[in-house]
């Protein structure tokens, strides 16, 4: 495993996927529950863990046409995430700022993924 602290370590995709998932948990431990932001969070953390959970599962694939199957959902569950923040981020006004610090993550790994599946 790369140094928490290396530039190795943004290259290492199923670890940043992972640390992403982690992130998103912690932060949905902080979200003051209420009849709005609850079904907010439940929508959040399994969009933003799947993201590393299909791209474990590209990565193991036999098959080209699975590849690209698992990468585009890794693009759409990174995609619904930055949806679920935003709406987060409305709700619960306090944590509006973490919010918007973690979308920063998904924005970039859409784009990972949208340049990693037109390649492919």
């Amino acid at each position: 495993m790369d140094d928490p602290g290396s530039d190795n370590q943004q290259y290492d995709l199923e670890e940043r996927t992972a640390r992403f998932g982690e992130a998103i948990i912690a932060f949905a431990g902080t979200v003051k529950v209420d009849d709005i932001t609850s079904p907010l969070v439940r929508q959040l953390v399994p969009a933003a863990t799947s993201v590393g959970a299909n791209y474990c599962e590209a990565d193991e694939v036999g098959t080209k046409k699975e590849f690209e199957y698992r990468i585009s959902v890794c693009k759409r569950d990174s995609r619904e995430t930055k949806y679920w923040l935003r709406m987060i981020a409305k709700a619960w006004p306090v944590g509006k700022r973490q919010a918007r610090g973690l979308w920063k993550q998904p924005n970039e790994l859409t784009r990972i993924f949208a340049r990693i599946h037109r390649s492919s």
